[in-house]
This record gives C-alpha cells, sequence and structure tokens, in this order.
C-alpha cells in the first residue's frame, strides 16, 4: 500500500471520516434527561494511525462529532510524522504565511494541517526552531508562537524536543 501525499490533518472532513469508525454513546453529567438518554457523545477512532478523539459535551450528535473532528484532526497533526514532501511549504502554508509572518488562529479548520507540517518540518531538522522555519518561510518567532496557540501543541514541541535532547522552549 502507497503512503498517502497528504497529511491525515489536511483531508477534508468526508475523507477523513472515511478512514474512521465512528462510535456513537451515552455520557453522564449536567445536560438534563436529553443528554442522559440519547447517544450524543461521538467518539472518533482513526483506523490506520489508531489515534482516537472524543466529544461529548454538547447535546447534539451533530456538534459533538464536529468537535471530535477537530480534536482528532489536532491529535493527528501532533501524533503521525510525514517527511516533507520536498523543500517548498505547501500551497495551504503559502497561503497563510505571508512575508515571514504566519496567520492562522488555533481554532481555524487550517491549524491542524499547518501544526502537522511544521512538526515534519521539525522533526525533519533534528528539532531545530530555526532552520525548519526557514524552509517554511517564516520567522523563528512566528514558527514557535504556532504552537504556543495551542496547549496540547505547546506541550506536543516541548516533548518532541525533549526526545530530540534539546531544552524545552519557554
Amino acid at each position: 500500500m502507497s503512503r498517502p501525499s497528504v497529511h491525515p490533518a489536511a483531508l477534508p472532513v468526508a475523507q477523513l471520516l472515511r478512514d474512521c469508525e465512528e462510535i456513537r454513546t451515552r455520557r453522564g453529567g449536567p445536560g438534563g434527561q436529553h443528554r442522559n438518554k440519547v447517544e450524543t457523545a461521538v467518539v472518533l477512532l482513526h483506523l490506520p494511525s489508531g489515534i482516537e478523539a472524543e466529544a461529548a459535551e454538547r447535546r447534539s450528535q451533530a456538534e459533538n462529532r464536529r468537535v471530535a473532528v477537530a480534536r482528532l484532526r489536532l491529535a493527528l497533526a501532533l501524533g503521525v510524522r510525514m517527511p516533507p514532501a520536498g523543500d517548498a511549504a505547501s500551497p495551504l502554508w503559502q497561503t497563510r504565511a505571508r512575508g515571514g509572518k504566519l496567520a492562522v488562529a488555533a481554532d481555524h479548520d487550517d491549524y491542524p494541517a499547518i501544526v502537522a507540517e511544521a512538526f515534519d518540518r521539525l522533526a525533519a531538522t533534528g528539532c531545530v526552531v530555526a532552520p525548519a522555519a526557514a524552509q517554511l518561510g517564516v520567522t523563528a518567532t512566528q514558527f514557535v508562537n504556532l504552537f504556543r496557540r495551542s496547549p496540547a501543541a505547546w506541550t506536543a514541541l516541548n516533548r518532541l524536543r525533549a526526545k530530540a535532547g534539546l531544552k524545552p522552549l519557554s
């Protein structure tokens, strides 16, 4: 089987869901009778990677699915490494990085794909920030600030650096 050319965090929702097993279940907690009697919780298991994400805090199954997809994309961005496709940044990255600055909010749909690309570049440079940032056409500060936007991404960055024998960023 050939390796996909697109990071799973960058896949369209419909395509990502085809690679997942979706489990609907009940969860207790606040939300009243509707939440306790109806299967509104959604658990998504990405079969190729084994990474799982869950959402149960909403009363609507559709809303929980949307939240679970967003959590799964971020988990995939943090947990799945793919070698960079080439020296140039992806078209998505190029639309988000202009003049050395990177514009994407942590709650935007593009954030997980951007983080995945940044992590893949970091892995290729031995977790050294400056060359990874240069390859992607942004400043080192902009590159590091990308991870600061999400506590999970920041923790994963410092964990990856520690694994490479580098000091954590503060």
